[in-house]
């Protein structure tokens, strides 16, 4: 799988939605495979990707059903939640460690760097954690559950400065390849998924495959 993040003309403005400049002009990817058994629900995800001189800009949209957002503080478990991932490396090199960052349908945060899938995960540092911008549609909490259907956005900026203080990497110039996957999970609601782009080869749900991650090419 592979997915080619252009440069944008113009930054998007906090909050700025799936349909506001420069978003109508970046195609977006397919969350769309699912893992495990088919589940009884599979709800539509797409994601666009793009970058400027100091960050990359990541926008989710989700039709969806049986929403649900309790984690409320960052770096708690977002993945029981409504929930977006992206995970990635800054680079080819997966032995050096990737980046997961998860966000629910709220805009809370969960952000690890890890060297070894499911191994002494560092969690990104407040100060950092701070410096990205995050936008979202639905209200941070979202309990009871909402059966839906709703459609729900999140987006944030993250500086590629931050990147470097965890692991070797340089922000991408035209050319630059990332290896990355992007997920849709709903683990402790009534209708649980697990959803990838780039298919990964484990006959149980598991994100943490970096071998399987597809690639970003920077235009």
């Amino acid at each position: 799988m592979r997915y080619r993040v252009l440069r944008l003309p113009t930054a998007p403005t906090a909050g700025a939605g799936w349909d506001a400049a420069p978003w109508p002009d970046v195609p977006a990817l397919a969350v769309d495979r699912h893992m495990g058994e088919r589940p009884a629900h599979v709800p539509r995800v797409a994601a666009k990707v793009g970058w400027d001189g100091e960050a990359i800009h990541v926008i989710f949209r989700v039709e969806d059903r049986y929403v649900r957002a309790v984690a409320r503080r960052r770096q708690s478990p977002v993945c029981g939640d409504s929930c977006v991932e992206f995970f990635f490396v800054p680079g080819t090199d997966i032995e050096n460690g990737y980046f997961n960052l998860e966000m629910n349908c709220g805009g809370t945060l969960l952000f690890h760097f890890q060297k070894i899938p499911r191994q002494g995960a560092v969690r990104i540092a407040p100060a950092d954690l701070a410096q990205i911008a995050i936008a979202h549609s639905l209200p941070r909490r979202v309990e009871p559950e909402m059966p839906g259907p709703v459609t729900w956005i999140v987006a944030y900026r993250l500086p590629f400065g931050i990147l470097a203080k965890y692991r070797p990497a340089r922000p991408p110039r035209p050319g630059t390849a990332w290896r990355a996957n992007f997920f849709k999970c709903a683990d402790r609601t009534s209708h649980p998924h697990w959803l990838t782009w780039a298919p990964v080869n484990r006959p149980r749900p598991d994100f943490h495959v970096p071998g399987d991650f597809g690639t970003l090419e920077f235009a």
